[in-house]
């Protein structure tokens, strides 16, 4: 048999070879167009939220805040929405319809809860997802408005009437709290008028008669001008005590420290018991009691305050406040402002006369620091050293005094600095040279109707010592322990600290925080402290 020819033979195959190549072609392309038609109905991979923290800054997505100011977004309809809803839910509430107040306040939620899912994601609200929350709520604002019958105008004086309603009862709230905090803040513990009576007994039962007078080198003491002379004017036994303790704990040099305590009739026995028996923890602190009675100068013809004591109005003013109908605030009334224990830092050297120079403390303060400095700090000539007041503008003259006053207006300038009572070196010399007590008595005499100033003793204070006051500096008195929060730091350079307030240490009131730099001068140990529970 006859083979055939090699170029028959490869002509087939290619042939052959030609229609499995386009076959297999088409067969990868359809393939791949399966593949791609299927990709694309796969959901993509949820990502996982970046975690973020509290410094984190969002880069993408919506702003709210602007989302919510732009007058054209779905978000700022629904909040408006919102807002008007809240005012008629009060107006429903206050006309009884308490289901139609139910109604909008479910419906309010809903509204929230739309924004708050916006916020959520980060991505501004649609009109789709959003407009049957908002035809709802426009329908329950639509009914609000035909039920309640209220138009914006009637709605806004009704909400006015009733901001103003709650002002007045807030008004009424915040004066009862200040009448019940005076009433607290004059509060005579139990334990403080048992401590008084117990000691008063044992005056006149047993030490009156064995109190001999005192060593002619104490009696020296009391009028000796080398030595450290500090006067307290007070009827408070605790207080004073504390003042007279801390003070001789810090002394580096207590047997030069002199105390002249000046009190009342009532608690005269009682402070001298107290101090006759505490004397051997004093460390040789020379202490000298006195009752303001006995001064023969002390009288109605000389002091203006006894004399207005002696005045009806002023009576009714402070004792029954009927005089104002009642637009005097209550601390304004305190009658311990006419007490002649206020008053006796103005005539200083009256009681002393034999004295140049002395430290004036308050008995609401506690010595932390030796205070022996304060007698050679050089006045200038002034009368009064004191720490300043006015890093704040409600500290200046114009808070304290009545600048539609002529008499004020044209004698003191309104931002003069003011200064404090409570810790006060006067320097008597120049005291009695400038006839100081006299400036005094002519201001009190100007205010008998009370137009200049109506607080207790700074104001005249302020009016006495003006140009006469010497800068101290600032840490030698650090004040506001009974009324604020003070920096520990700042307490704790301070030489006195001073409780001014209402909020008194030896008070349940008084703020816990600071008790306890009190509480460390009280002799807890003594017997009769304990009899009377002081705790």
């Amino acid at each position: 048999m006859r083979r055939r020819g090699d170029s028959f033979r490869r002509a087939g195959r290619r042939k052959i070879s030609n229609v499995v190549w386009w076959v297999l072609s088409a067969f990868v392309l359809l393939l791949f167009f399966l593949l791609v038609s299927k990709a694309r109905h796969i959901e993509p991979r949820p990502s996982i939220p970046k975690r973020r923290y509290r410094n984190d800054k969002f880069v993408e997505g919506m702003n709210m805040t602007e989302e919510m100011l732009s007058p054209t977004s779905v978000a700022r309809q629904v909040n408006d929405q919102i807002a008007l809803a809240k005012a008629f839910v009060v107006i429903a509430k206050e006309s009884k319809n308490l289901q139609f107040a139910w109604d909008l306040s479910a419906q309010i939620r809903n509204s929230q809860l739309l924004l708050s899912t916006a916020a959520t994601r980060r991505s501004p609200l649609t009109v789709l997802e959003s407009e049957p929350t908002i035809r709802d709520m426009a329908l329950l604002l639509y009914q609000a408005q035909q039920l309640l019958h209220y138009d914006s105008a009637t709605m806004i004086m009704r909400l006015k009437a009733s901001i103003q309603s709650l002002e007045e009862q807030m008004s009424s709230l915040a004066d009862k709290s200040s009448k019940y905090g005076q009433i607290a803040a004059e509060e005579v513990p139990k334990s403080l008028y048992c401590l008084g009576v117990r000691l008063t007994t044992e005056w006149f039962q047993n030490l009156q008669r064995k109190e001999r007078s005192l060593r002619a080198a104490d009696s020296n003491k009391l009028t000796d001008n080398t030595l450290y002379h500090f006067c307290v004017f007070s009827d408070n036994i605790i207080a004073t005590s504390v003042v007279v303790n801390s003070t001789a704990l810090n002394s580096k040099a207590p047997e030069k420290v002199v105390f002249h305590l000046v009190t009342n009739e009532i608690n005269y026995a009682a402070m001298k018991a107290w101090f006759a028996m505490s004397m051997d923890n004093l460390r040789g602190v020379t202490v000298e009691v006195q009752k303001f009675e006995d001064f023969s100068w002390l009288n109605a013809s000389y002091v203006p305050v006894l004399k207005q004591l002696q005045d009806s109005d002023t009576q009714s003013y402070y004792f029954s406040g009927h005089n104002d109908d009642g637009r005097t605030p209550i601390k304004f009334r305190n009658p311990k402002y006419l007490s002649m224990l206020n008053h006796l830092r103005f005539y200083i050297p009256q009681v002393f006369p034999a004295l140049k120079k002395v430290v004036f403390l308050d008995d609401d303060v506690v010595v932390q620091k030796d205070l022996s400095a304060l007698f050679s700090i050089d006045l200038n000539k002034n009368v009064n050293g004191a720490v300043e007041t006015c890093m704040e503008t409600f500290h200046r003259y114009h808070k304290y005094l009545n600048y539609s006053h002529p008499l004020i207006r044209s004698h003191f300038d309104p931002d003069a600095c003011g200064w404090a009572f409570g810790m006060n070196v006067f320097d008597l010399v120049e005291w009695r040279k400038r006839n100081v007590t006299g400036i005094y008595h002519y201001w009190q005499e100007k205010n008998v109707d009370r137009t200049l100033w109506k607080l207790g003793t700074l104001p005249p204070g302020l009016l006495t010592f003006y140009g006469l006051t010497e800068a101290l500096e600032t840490s030698w008195h650090i004040l506001g322990l009974g009324y604020t929060n003070v920096d520990a730091r700042v307490i704790d350079k301070g030489a006195v600290l001073h409780f001014n307030g209402n909020l008194k240490p030896w008070l349940k009131i008084g703020l816990e925080k600071f008790k306890p730099l009190w509480e460390r001068y009280v002799d807890y140990s003594h017997p009769f402290m304990q009899q009377c529970n002081f705790h």
